[in-house]
């Protein structure tokens, strides 16, 4: 029997729930945003669309700057593809790998252009998580943030953000700074800080987090001491801050930066899944 799609709404909450939490690793980024806004639209600042087949809802599609297909059915990537319309809103879309390349051919076939028009393409991108603490010794000097410091850790942020993304993050809202902010204020914002020249070497965040699981985004060092052996500990003492609260820790890389790749494993980190990300 074929299926239909429908936008959510908070009556929903426990049954989109159940979806997330099949793979909990995975859906982090979903899961913490229902955590903040439920499936109110207007709380959550967008819609979330589920397909349901013979009563039971079997996908989601979280749809807002960030698109985020969650479930692997075919008839459900059709449905949400038909939702969208030809004039793009979104900066990307992301999650489990199959599922994002599945609803961009859908988008693009359907609906051409503005789709179509990649900035670009991160098909593989391998998600990592370790459960217990990392066999390296931590390198202490990696504490929170302090909002003290927030100059020095902001610029790192930015530097990090253009040298990843490829774009700069900087807009005259002020929504970065804003968003540095609250990962400081929050204690999810982790730094090594030069005590001499005030300069941050090392930061990473707790990019989203939900239940027992912590995702860890915006891992970077000063471009003038990589390869020195830092970054290991550095991250070693990011897992046990973690850890104090969240038993598991993930993260996800481009399949091509094979140094990170091996950085994470030697820190004690293993694959469990494959992402990937479109950005526009």
């Amino acid at each position: 029997m074929s299926g239909r799609v429908r936008a959510l709404s908070q009556r929903d909450l426990a049954s989109a729930r159940a979806v997330l939490d099949g793979h909990p690793v995975r859906n982090v980024f979903v899961s913490s945003r229902l955590d903040i806004g439920g499936l109110n639209p207007a709380a959550l600042g967008c819609k979330v669309y589920g397909f349901e087949r013979d009563g039971e809802l079997v996908a989601l599609c979280y749809a807002g700057s960030n698109i985020v297909p969650i479930g692997d059915d075919e008839e459900a990537l059709d449905g949400f593809a038909g939702r969208f319309g030809p004039h793009r809103f979104s900066q990307s879309i992301m999650g489990a790998a199959d599922a994002v390349m599945g609803l961009h051919r859908r988008l693009v076939a359907r609906w051409g252009a503005e789709w179509s028009a990649v900035r670009e393409l991160r098909a593989h991108q391998p998600l990592m998580v370790i459960e217990g603490q990392s066999p390296l010794a931590p390198d202490l000097r990696v504490q929170p943030a302090r909002m003290e410091f927030f100059d020095a850790y902001f610029h790192a942020a930015v530097r990090m953000h253009t040298e990843e993304v490829g774009v700069s993050p900087l807009d005259p809202s002020h929504g970065y700074e804003s968003f540095v902010m609250g990962l400081i204020r929050s204690g999810r914002a982790f730094a090594g800080y030069n005590e001499d020249s005030g300069r941050v070497w090392f930061k990473a965040d707790i990019g989203c987090a939900h239940g027992r699981v912590c995702q860890i985004q915006g891992v970077w060092i000063d471009p003038e001491l990589r390869g020195r052996g830092l970054s290991a500990p550095a991250m070693a003492q990011v897992v046990r801050l973690c850890r104090g609260t969240f038993p598991v820790v993930s993260l996800y890389v481009n399949d091509f930066n094979t140094r990170a790749r091996r950085l994470y494993e030697h820190v004690g980190f293993s694959t469990v899944d494959e992402l990937a990300t479109i950005l526009y």
